[in-house]
């Protein structure tokens, strides 16, 4: 057993060393775009002025590691990610009067995503990769607002808000492209929300797509 568990360990290493590994920074803009409205892209009701309003409503930016086996690779990333949005329902008052609501929910998470990459085109200068894997996602101070709603109104604000659960897990895949130290990576995140509402209205669903520059340090 112990010749089995050296054996393996030694071609872990002898695996490791020989392996291409890069290392970078990325950051990179969180759309509200995911696939339930992708008709709305096809009609151009969703177009760059979508994109622009929403380029400050969510963010990502960390590191990532990418270690090559030829042409398949295994990316591990470590970011912080920053989302808002903001929904419009009505409920109910003691009274049964109809209150207009806005409510705005900031998600702040740490995402690791864990993903393995093949090289489909491989240049000198460039080439250009698929990829998928799954993404653990952990609260980091998540927050929910209302707008025209108070605790002074006969509602319990507190219930209204929900709670956010400690972490999730969900799934990444896409594409990507390298030029030179460079990548643009362009993926769909399909991952349930942190927050659990306790009314019936829209879900925060995360399951967007999500664009990224990175530079890879060496």
């Amino acid at each position: 057993m112990k010749k089995v568990i050296f054996a393996a360990v030694l071609l872990l290493t002898v695996s490791f060393v020989s392996a291409q590994v890069n290392f970078g920074i990325k950051a990179g803009f969180n759309s509200s775009l995911n696939l339930d409205n992708i008709p709305s892209v096809r009609s151009g009701e969703y177009d760059l002025t979508n994109v622009k309003s929403e380029l400050n409503n969510g963010f990502h930016l960390g590191a990532f590691g990418r270690l090559f086996f030829d042409k398949v690779y295994i990316q591990p990333e470590l970011l912080y990610s920053m989302q808002k949005k903001d929904y419009e329902f009505t409920i109910q008052d003691a009274s049964s009067q109809d209150i207009d609501v806005e409510k705005y929910v900031t998600f702040s998470t740490v995402d690791i995503p864990l993903l393995i990459g093949y090289k489909l085109l491989d240049l000198k200068v460039a080439n250009l990769r698929v990829f998928a894997g799954p993404k653990f996602r952990l609260n980091a101070g998540s927050q929910v607002s209302f707008k025209n709603l108070t605790n002074s109104d006969p509602i319990d604000v507190e219930a209204l808000k929900g709670e956010f659960k400690d972490s999730q897990v969900g799934l990444e895949a896409g594409a990507g492209v390298d030029i030179l130290m460079f990548s643009l990576d362009a993926r769909m995140n399909l991952i349930n929300s942190l927050h659990t509402a306790s009314w019936e209205t829209k879900p925060d669903l995360n399951s967007n797509f999500v664009i990224s520059l990175a530079w890879k340090i060496f």
